[in-house]
């Protein structure tokens, strides 16, 4: 079998053709331009992998907020995004004419929450959450197998969280300011700090505003589904990862006892998969399209 994968990114988009990490027959990356420039490079490298290689099902895993909702005229649209060009655009509907085959349509970070569970950290497990951290926050939070579903996805790294004693700033999101994204995110730090984040040693006071944060989306989401285990990634995290540590040793001071984590290693751990999570993921969407 051949799986196709597109991870449509809000900086750039990653094409897979894969059966899984072990079987990358192929692999095309491109700037995330404008709606119309991006889907037609998209669509003609989906096309000469079908002709050369055949594909058996497609997964697309997509910045958001997208339409997941399959009853929905606009299913498989971008939705409210501050990306110019990109609010309504058609995604899904529209590569899948182009193969004609099975298709799944998904957030980015569910795409990668389901490889982690298929590849990496959360493998042998059916509830697990996946956290990135890079230009924004974004969460990806399976129950029982799948990602939660209500009239939509997912969005917790637009929860708001209790601040830092002491810490004041307004944040940067443009919808919610101080919501997790709007204080902890990369775009976030950079608006607040500057450019030269990676110059700051791992003892900068920065960095516990970022893990207090952090730790914060944590304890809600264990409040609120009860994974079994949190994976964290993203540019930030990989650039930073010091940051696990003092971000688990902060979710269990906040929990304060009232729940106790399960496992006998970390709760909270980086990506098995590393950067390959989010490709991947889309692969791992194609898979269970054609299931």
């Amino acid at each position: 079998m051949s799986f196709a994968g597109v991870e449509l990114g809000g900086t750039k988009c990653v094409l897979t053709l894969a059966t899984g990490p072990d079987d990358v027959r192929e692999r095309a990356v491109v700037a995330t331009a404008s709606p119309g420039e991006t889907l037609a490079w998209i669509e003609r490298v989906l096309g000469r992998w079908k002709a050369n290689h055949g594909i058996d099902a497609l997964g697309v895993a997509s910045f958001g907020p997208i339409d997941v909702d399959q009853s929905s005229a606009t299913y498989g649209n971008v939705l409210s995004t501050p990306k110019p060009g990109w609010a309504g655009t058609a995604v899904a509907r529209r590569l899948q004419r182009v193969l004609g085959v099975p298709m799944a349509f998904d957030t980015d970070v569910n795409g990668a929450a389901m490889a982690e569970m298929q590849w990496g950290s959360g493998r042998n497990l059916v509830d697990f959450a996946y956290i990135t951290v890079g230009t924004g926050v974004g969460v990806g939070l399976i129950v029982a197998g799948k990602p939660i579903r209500g009239f939509g996805h997912c969005e917790l790294g637009h929860i708001r969280v209790r601040r830092l004693p002491g810490d004041d700033w307004p944040g940067s999101c443009p919808y919610h300011q101080d919501c997790v994204e709007g204080v902890a995110s990369g775009s976030a730090l950079r608006a607040r700090y500057g450019e030269n984040l990676d110059k700051l040693g791992a003892d900068d006071p920065l960095w516990d505003n970022v893990a207090w944060t952090l730790a914060q989306l944590c304890h809600a989401i264990v409040c609120a589904a009860a994974p079994r285990r949190i994976a964290i990634g993203g540019g930030v995290m990989e650039r930073q990862p010091h940051l696990l540590e003092k971000i688990e040793a902060r979710l269990i001071e906040s929990l304060n006892g009232f729940i106790d984590l399960p496992g006998d290693g970390p709760f909270i751990r980086r990506p098995g998969l590393g950067s390959d999570a989010g490709p991947l993921g889309a692969i791992a969407l194609a898979m269970q399209a054609k299931r």
